[in-house]
C-alpha cells in the first residue's frame, strides 16, 4: 500500500520517497513497522490526490493518508530553523529532498529510497554509518540536540536497539547536554524509555546483552539516567551483602537481571526488574556486629516508590498498580516452601503471579543463581492448573447470604475460610462447600444460644 501511495504521487508529477526509519530498517534487513513518505507535494495537493487525509500537522506540512484502513504519514519536504523550545520549530520552509534530509536527527535516519525506481538517495552519509554500525548526528550534535532535546534519549535508544556505537562527538554532546532532557514532557520521555527497556537482543548483536541492559549502561554513562530515573541511578552506590549478592551493588544486580530477560517477556517485566529493589538505598542498614547489610521493608517502600516513579512518567493507572503489586510481593517467594498449602495456592492464583514468578527467576539469576524455589513453584503452578476444582471460589457472598449469613465482617471471614478449605483440598464441589457453610452457621447459632 505504501508503494501505491508513492506511485500515485509520482504519477501526478511529484517527487516522492520512503524516508526515515523504514529505509534504515530495510537496509538492515529488518521489516519496518510503518512507512513514512516525503514529497514535494504540499498539503492542499495531497488532499486533492487522496480521498482520506487527516491534517495532523498541516502547518508543518505533515498529513496522514488513510488507505484500506491503514494510516501513512505523508510530509512535504521542509527545512526548519529557529527552534523555540527544544521541540517545536519557530519557522518551517518547504524545500527539496536534500534540505529535508539535512534537518533530520541522525545519519542512519536521513536516507531516502525511491521504491518505484529502486534507488537509494543518501545526502548525509547514512549508508556508511549503517555499515559501520554508528549513530551520528546530521551536522553539529549541539545544534541537532538543541532542536529537540528528546534526541538525547533517541541516540541511546538507537544504539541499544541496533547494537551500534555512538560516534564520539555525538556521544560527548549527549553527556554534556543530558540535563536538558528534563525540559521534555514526561509522556515523550516515557515513550522513549519504553523502547529502551524492552526484552530481547539488539538487532545487529543477537549474541550480546539485551537491549534493556545496553540501554541501562548508556543511560548511566551519559548521565541521562540520573535525569530521568534518579532513583535507579542511586542504586549504583548501594552495596549489598556478598553472601546473597556476590554481584555487588543493587545497580549491578538490576543490570544482570535485565541482561537475562527472555525475548518474549511481558512488556512490564523490565519495569518490575528496575523497581523491585528501588527502595534499597533508602532502607539500607548495616549490622554493626556482623557487618551484614539489611533492607527491612524495602518491598513495601519500593511499591510506593514504584507508584511515584511510574506516575511521574504518566504510565496508565492499571500498569502502575500491576508493577507496584509485583514489587510489594516479591519477597514472599523465599518463604513459599514453608507456607501452608492454602496460602501458597492463594499466591499462585494471584493475577500477577506469572509476572512475579519470572521476576523471581531473574532475581535469582542476577544474584546467587539458585532456582530451587522457582522450580518448586513452577511445578506447583503446573499442578494447580490441572485441578479445576481449585479455580474460582465455589460460593459467593450472595450464596452465603441466601444461607442466612448477614452482610458484614463475619461474611468476609467465612468466605476466606471457605476459600482456604478449597485451596487446601478439603472442599472440592459446590455441594461440599454448601454443607460446610451450613455446618459453620449451625455452630455459630448454637454458640449464640449457649451464651
Amino acid at each position: 500500500m505504501a508503494l501505491g501511495l508513492v506511485r500515485r504521487l509520482q504519477a501526478a508529477g511529484f517527487e516522492a520517497f520512503f524516508v526515515g526509519g523504514c529505509v534504515r530498517d530495510e537496509q538492515l534487513g529488518r521489516v519496518p513497522e510503518d512507512y513514512d513518505i516525503a514529497t514535494n507535494a504540499v498539503p492542499a495537493e495531497i488532499e486533492r490526490l487522496f480521498a482520506r487525509t487527516v491534517p495532523v500537522g498541516r502547518q508543518f506540512g505533515v498529513m496522514v493518508v488513510v488507505e484500506a484502513g491503514r494510516p501513512f504519514q505523508v510530509a512535504t519536504f521542509r527545512a526548519e530553523a529557529d527552534y523555540r523550545d527544544g521541540r517545536h520549530p519557530g519557522a518551517v520552509r518547504f524545500g527539496d529532498p536534500q534540505a529535508d534530509a539535512a534537518r533530520r536527527d541522525f545519519t542512519i535516519n536521513g536516507l531516502f529510497f525511491d521504491p518505484v525506481r529502486g534507488q537509494l538517495r543518501d545526502w548525509v552519509g547514512g549508508a556508511a554509518d549503517l555499515a559501520a554500525r554508528v549513530v551520528r548526528t546530521i551536522g553539529r550534535p549541539e545544534e541537532r540536540f538543541a532542536e529537540d532535546h528528546l534526541r538525547l534519549l533517541r541516540a541511546v535508544r538507537f544504539a541499544a536497539q541496533l547494537g551500534f556505537t555512538i560516534e564520539p562527538e555525538t556521544w560527548a554532546a549527549v553527556c554534556a547536554l543530558a540535563s536538558r532532557i528534563r525540559r521534555i514532557s514526561a509522556e515523550r520521555v516515557r515513550d522513549e524509555l519504553l523502547k529502551i527497556f524492552v526484552p530481547g537482543a539488539p538487532f545487529a548483536d543477537p549474541a550480546g546483552a539485551t537491549i534493556a541492559a545496553r540501554g541501562l549502561d548508556l543511560l548511566r554513562e551519559s548521565g541521562l539516567l540520573g535525569e530521568v530515573l534518579p532513583e535507579i541511578a542511586a542504586c549504583e552506590t548501594c552495596e549489598q551483602s556478598p553472601d546473597f549478592h556476590p554481584e555487588g551493588t543493587v545497580f549491578n544486580h538490576l543490570r544482570r537481571m535485565l541482561a537475562q530477560m527472555p525475548a518474549d517477556a511481558d512488556p512490564l517485566l523490565p519495569w518490575c526488574v528496575l523497581l523491585h529493589d528501588v527502595a534499597k538505598p533508602r532502607t539500607a542498614e548495616r549490622d554493626t556486629q556482623t557487618g551484614v547489610i539489611h533492607f527491612y521493608g524495602h518491598e513495601r517502600v519500593g511499591a510506593e516508590l514504584a507508584r511515584e516513579i511510574l506516575g511521574r512518567l504518566r504510565f496508565p493507572r492499571k500498569q502502575i498498580e500491576t508493577v507496584a503489586a509485583v514489587v510489594r510481593q516479591h519477597m514472599q517467594f523465599k518463604d513459599a516452601p514453608r507456607m501452608r498449602t492454602a496460602t501458597r495456592r492463594r499466591m499462585l492464583l494471584r493475577p500477577t503471579f506469572a509476572l512475579e514468578l519470572e521476576l523471581h527467576r531473574l532475581d535469582c539469576l542476577g544474584s546467587h543463581g539458585r532456582l530451587d524455589i522457582y522450580d518448586f513453584l513452577r511445578a506447583e503452578a503446573d499442578e494447580l492448573a490441572r485441578q479445576p476444582e481449585l479455580g474460582p471460589p465455589l460460593l459467593t457472598g450472595h450464596d452465603l447470604q441466601a444461607l442466612g449469613v448477614p452482610p458484614g465482617r463475619a461474611l468476609g471471614v467465612l468466605l476466606r475460610e471457605m476459600r482456604d478449605q478449597q485451596l487446601g483440598g478439603s472442599l472440592k464441589t459446590r455441594d461440599e462447600a454448601l454443607a460446610w457453610v451450613k455446618a459453620r452457621v449451625g455452630e455459630a447459632n448454637a454458640d449464640g444460644l449457649r451464651r
